[in-house]
């Protein structure tokens, strides 16, 4: 393996002038000099000594990323975006799988739980060579208590945790939830149910929050019969498309909390006889890949997954690289993906 003393004798000057090139300290050294150690460099294929200058610098240039569950939708392509941010700026990544699922079950909420049964596995992980950690939640919550914060700098995604230093990047429940439901008024739409996932979640409350904010901006009554609670899954949209579809005046839309209950709505709706877009318009939430796959294609909400990956990244490298110390966070905008499954409210609702 070629050293730093070889290239150093090759081009006839010092380690230290070789050492200020490769390291981007170059303004002591001549155009002429540099480029002779750069062409020796590259003829000799000379690799820097990563952990000799880690010991050096006391940086390692690598972030660790610590995944509740990579099985969850949204976490690969947050991993994507950190990916991608990291290598333009020169930062490997160390992934850490903590399966909270297999774990826990839905019981990852229970943060004290959580962290009794995930504890040990951070406790390895802190003490990993990295710069930094990226923590990315499996369902948007608090989740203070989980990391110590005070063993290296930390950026939550999909979820976040208290105190006047906490660094997140999360999305805009509140103002996605009030933008589909506004989409659905200006189609006439005046009789819009919502189906939740679990009541005891933040994107639920902060969704129901955009809905309800909606309906009493454009002077229209809330119907606590049009609000039905479900818990994320198929099932539950299917159970309540079912109840909504049977009321003596139902809806004219419905605002389905995430894909996954959309696509209860739509079976439903076809056992039913009830024809979407134009009995029924619907709109999903996270924009999964089976949204593009329903019939009709559904109109949903994409989260800017990759992006809050790419800024998490950029926090936590300015976080490292800077010294900054906090409070760095965002809640970024979510897109909505326009599809098949709305129209204007038909003339026979009288409406």
């Amino acid at each position: 393996m070629v050293t730093l003393k070889e290239v150093a004798k090759r081009a006839n000057v010092s380690t230290t002038t070789v050492s200020y090139v490769l390291n981007g300290c170059d303004h002591q050294v001549s155009r002429e000099t540099k480029e002779k150690v750069l062409e020796i460099v590259k003829e000799l294929n000379y690799k820097p000594n990563k952990i000799a200058k880690s010991l050096r610098t006391n940086k390692t240039n690598t972030i660790g990323i610590i995944v509740e569950d990579i099985t969850v939708f949204n976490t690969p392509d947050i991993i994507n975006g950190i990916g991608d941010y990291a290598e333009k700026h020169g930062y490997n990544i160390i992934l850490n799988n903590l399966r909270v699922y297999k774990r826990l079950g839905n019981n990852y909420s229970d943060v004290v739980k959580c962290k009794k049964n995930i504890s040990s596995l951070i406790e390895t992980i802190l003490s990993r060579e990295t710069d930094g950690i990226i923590y990315i939640g499996a369902h948007y919550r608090d989740v203070t208590g989980i990391m110590d914060s005070s063993v290296k700098p930390i950026v939550y995604t999909y979820c976040y945790a208290g105190g006047d230093s906490s660094n997140w990047v999360n999305f805009n429940d509140e103002a996605a939830a009030y933008e589909v439901t506004e989409y659905l008024i200006g189609f006439g739409h005046k009789r819009i149910a919502v189906i939740t996932g679990m009541v005891d979640s933040i994107p639920c409350q902060e969704r129901l929050k955009g809905y309800q904010k909606a309906i009493i901006d454009n002077n229209l009554l809330i119907n606590p019969a049009y609000v039905k609670v479900g818990d994320w899954q198929y099932q539950s949209g299917y159970t309540a498309a079912k109840e909504l579809l049977s009321d003596s005046l139902p809806p004219t839309a419905i605002f389905a909390m995430n894909d996954l209950i959309a696509g209860g709505v739509i079976d439903a709706a076809r056992d039913m006889d009830v024809k979407i877009p134009e009995d029924l318009s619907l709109i999903g939430f996270d924009n999964r890949e089976c949204s593009f796959y329903y019939v009709p294609k559904l109109t949903t909400v994409e989260i800017p997954l990759n992006e809050m990956g790419r800024l998490s990244a950029q926090f936590l490298v300015d976080i490292i690289e800077n010294n900054k110390s906090g409070n760095l966070n965002a809640k970024l905008k979510c897109k909505l993906i326009k599809r098949e499954s709305v129209s204007r409210i038909s003339e026979k609702f009288g409406i």
